[in-house]
């Protein structure tokens, strides 16, 4: 937290001042109490005046320490502040940093909870540190060095063996208890996750009939989550008993000594009183120091998660003398590629192509062939095991992934949309384009009357992921949103695969003309979509097994002719 803190030193040492002051004040308070009682009760001829100036000291003191606390406050809030708005850019930049695997093996429920909780423990973290921890060790320090100036050592002595009672019995207590709270925030983190993902996955839900085991599958989670909770509460009141049992008995025992004192005669009615009133200030906060203790450490356990996500190592990324993609060329080659997630799973083999400037490559094969993960090594979402990717002649690895990533369209097979408007969604290639040029796409990508016949228009919102749109109304929209990009190479990735024969059609004459001065990698299923494709790769088990065009990949009968007699037997089943 220190990086946080470091950027507002001026402000953290004004608050100390602050804080030390206030203390002051409040110390003085019950000095200037004893010598009100004690001038009351020792001469009857100064009471009109002295105790006057006294009250008026007294007063004054209250003031400055109600003052100066809320100046302390009020100096550290940009402090406090700040730091939750940092940490909570940085984890965010860093979830943004992460590699596609991770964000494949996510639980965005569970980590949008944990952020939540992370970001608000800084805040919780900075405040007692400031605002409990520290003003109460000052003020300890202070009433001890008073006493020890004033009394006899033994009241001192008393008030440093409560104290340390007090210390560790709640050190001990609280690590003890600690793995409740730390297993309620898995389970609450968990239950969220399984919330999130039944309600995202609605649809499917509704499908399959099986609300009452989304619900179970909650309920039980949330049930370990309720006997955590109530162990967690119940160590916690016999925590609070302990506590409250040591100060009682420390109290007790000095003011015994305290009134032991007056009678004997070597203390005064005014020592009593300030030695009570420095007990209350003084036992009061350390009282609430032991509630002080649990929510620091509840922080510091919600903030674990939040620490662990920032420590999670980043995949891939820019190489130190990484420098900006150079397009001179819009070519695209792969060379001896091999990829795969762990040894036991292969996913690409000694892959080479070479895709030249303007020209069209089809990339189809069987489910599972490795066809899409050719796309996203080409956008380094991950890092080749073996080979070299080269956009316009230049490794990708030696350049910068945003360079990289403004060079290269796609139309991705899945198309989510933010919970926005269309407008939004189709503007979110080029942020500052004009509303003539989000028409023209529109208008390109087949989605513009569709777009016109909406009461909102392009100011309708899509909901999330875009579930208020068709498949292919998504569809359409991201290929509008590419189109509005206007890279040098484009790339789709199924980007046809949720339309109907006729919106096809369209987009696949749309795509033609905008393709004709660009490199296109196409990715595809249905190889009819492809024909026209200047080079077609046939992709089996990671590995090439075929290339060449339409025409002579049929002529050679292997697996690209099997495949084409496939789905030429469906259609015409289906028609």
């Amino acid at each position: 937290m220190l990086p946080y803190i470091w950027e507002y030193r001026g402000r953290v040492l004004l608050a100390l001042a602050c804080l030390v002051i206030s203390k002051l004040a409040m110390v003085g308070v019950p000095v200037v109490l004893k010598f009100i009682v004690d001038a009351l009760d020792a001469d009857a001829d100064r009471i009109v005046v002295l105790p006057i100036v006294l009250l008026l000291a007294y007063g004054v003191l209250r003031f400055v320490n109600s003052g100066f606390n809320e100046l302390r406050d009020g100096i550290f809030a940009r402090v406090r502040y700040h730091a939750m708005s940092r940490l909570s850019v940085a984890v965010l930049t860093h979830l943004h940093e992460l590699s596609l695997r991770y964000h494949l093996e996510r639980n965005t429920g569970g980590i949008s909870r944990d952020l939540e909780r992370g970001t608000q423990s800084v805040s919780s973290i900075m405040n007692y540190l400031v605002f409990n921890i520290v003003p109460t060790a000052a003020e300890f320090v202070l009433v001890a060095a008073i006493l020890l100036w004033q009394y006899d050592s033994l009241f001192a002595g008393v008030i440093f063996l409560t104290v340390f009672l007090y210390i560790g019995f709640t050190l001990l207590v609280t690590e003890w208890r600690m793995h409740f709270r730390h297993e309620m925030n898995r389970l609450d983190s968990y239950a969220n996750g399984r919330a999130m993902d039944s309600l995202m996955n609605y649809e499917t839900v509704k499908y399959f009939n099986n609300d009452r085991h989304e619900i179970d599958r909650y309920s039980e989670t949330m049930q370990g989550w309720e006997e955590c909770a109530v162990k967690s509460q119940t160590t916690m009141s016999m925590l609070n008993f302990g506590q409250a049992s040591i100060i009682a008995i420390g109290v007790t025992g000095i003011m015994i000594m305290a009134a032991r004192g007056v009678v004997a005669g070597g203390l005064t009615l005014g020592d009593l009183v300030l030695i009570n009133t420095m007990m209350l200030q003084l036992f009061l906060p350390l009282n609430f120091l032991g509630i002080i203790y649990r929510s620091l450490k509840y922080a510091l356990a919600d903030m674990d998660m939040v620490v662990k996500l920032l420590r999670h190592p980043v995949e891939v990324t820019d190489r130190p003398d990484a420098k900006p993609l150079v397009m001179r060329e819009a070519s695209v080659e792969f060379r001896d590629v091999g990829f795969h997630y762990n040894e036991d799973r292969r996913i690409l083999e000694n892959v080479s192509f070479r895709l030249d400037e303007g020209e069209k490559l089809a990339i189809v094969g069987p489910s599972g062939a490795g066809k899409s993960t050719i796309a996203r090594l080409l956008f380094r979402f991950y890092d080749v095991s073996s080979g070299q990717v080269l956009v316009s002649g230049q490794d990708i690895a030696a350049v910068t992934r945003s360079s990289l990533r403004d060079a290269i369209g796609i139309v991705p097979q899945d198309t989510v949309l933010f919970n926005d408007t269309i407008g939004y969604n189709l503007r979110y290639a080029r942020p500052e384009a004009s509303d003539d040029d989000v028409r023209e796409v529109a208008r390109l990508a087949d989605i513009e009357r569709f777009i016109e016949s909406l009461p909102q228009g392009y100011d309708t919102i899509v909901g999330e992921r875009g579930l208020k749109l068709s498949g292919g109304e998504k569809q359409r929209v991201a290929i509008a949103r590419v189109l509005l990009k206007d890279p040098p190479i484009l790339v789709f990735d199924e980007a046809t695969s949720s339309l109907d024969s006729q919106s096809e059609k369209n987009i696949l004459g749309a795509l033609a003309r905008i393709s004709q001065n660009k490199t296109t990698l196409v990715i595809a299923h249905r190889l009819s979509t492809v024909i026209d494709a200047d080079r077609i790769l046939v992709l089996e088990n990671g590995r090439v097994r075929e290339q060449g065009d339409h025409d002579s990949l049929l002529a050679g009968d292997g697996l690209y002719a099997q495949l084409w007699r496939m789905q030429q037997k469906k259609t015409a089943e289906v028609a």
